[in-house]
């Protein structure tokens, strides 16, 4: 009797009410004013700064249709699109090497890839001087063999110098995600395309790379985005010619005092950067949809 008793007390009591949806929206309150007060005033005062030179040369009109802001746009799109296929080339690389090619020091390797995530980009370029500088170590080393005194590598302070330190900082923004997606696949997938006589070649064609094409866009696109607004690294390279979007804004903002001309630009770069990032998400939404669906069906076939 006792333990009816418990029992029926246990059914009989009373569910306590949940929280009321009103108090939760409160906690919301201040993660959203920080945004809106660190981020999106910020960029709204951007904007507004922009229309104040109407009239003069510092307007919209003047700013868009002059050579030195056409130069700047080409040569920011086309330094973060090479940029960023070298990362998508290399990174890949890496990932499958330290994936699926084991060897000593794999795991020493991945963690200095992450410390790199770690580090000012700036510090990439003041290697990269220490390194391949027209006084640097490899320079210095060549000379010493050949009796040259001439420097051999003179990239550094070129396009192509600027490109390598941003493949060399931002590679682990691709690999990282690439290495996540390689530990989840399934190992008895790899298992059986080998059992049917598939080469390592096809099977990472067919089997690896379509499950990590999702990480291996989301890596490539914060990698684009990363590049397309990097300036701490053409700053600190000094490559002549190189003059990106950053770059020119910072030109006429800080050296020339023309906040209206660099609002400008910085307004440029902004729905710039809004827009790829608009495309990323639209792309991967698709790509996951049609996975989905894929999964689906190959669920029901085995089903039947």
């Amino acid at each position: 009797m006792s333990v009816t008793a418990v029992l029926e007390s246990t059914q009989e009591a009373p569910v306590r009410p949940a929280a009321p949806r009103s108090a939760a929206v409160w906690w919301a309150v201040p993660p959203v004013a920080i945004v809106l007060l660190a981020a999106v005033y910020p960029l709204i005062r951007v904007c507004l700064e922009s229309v104040k030179g109407v009239g003069t040369q510092s307007s919209w009109l003047s700013v868009l249709s002059s050579e030195a802001f056409r130069d700047a746009l080409w040569r920011t799109v086309a330094v973060a699109a090479t940029s960023t296929l070298g990362c998508l080339v290399l990174g890949t690389f890496l990932a499958i090497v330290l994936a699926f090619v084991p060897f000593p020091g794999s795991r020493l390797v991945g963690r200095l890839i992450d410390t790199v995530l770690a580090l000012p980009s700036f510090l990439v370029t003041l290697a990269f001087t220490f390194l391949y500088g027209t006084v640097g170590a490899v320079n210095a080393a060549i000379a010493g063999i050949t009796g040259d005194q001439a420097p051999v590598l003179d990239f550094l302070y070129t396009p192509a110098g600027v490109i390598a330190a941003e493949i060399t900082f931002f590679t682990p923004f691709v690999v990282r995600p690439l290495l996540a997606s390689f530990s989840t696949l399934p190992r008895a997938q790899l298992d059986v395309a080998a059992s049917l006589g598939a080469s390592s070649l096809r099977v990472l064609r067919s089997v690896v790379m379509p499950e990590a094409w999702p990480a291996l866009m989301a890596g490539g696109s914060l990698v684009l985005l990363l590049t397309l607004n990097e300036f701490g690294i053409v700053l600190f390279t000094g490559a002549k010619g190189v003059t990106t979007l950053p770059v020119l804004i910072y030109t006429r903002g800080i050296v020339s005092f023309d906040l209206p001309g660099a609002a400008v630009i910085a307004t440029v770069q902004i729905a710039l950067s809004l827009a790829l990032y608009t495309v990323y998400r639209v792309v991967f939404a698709r790509v996951t949809t049609r996975r989905g669906g894929a999964d689906t069906d190959v669920v029901v076939d085995q089903t039947k």
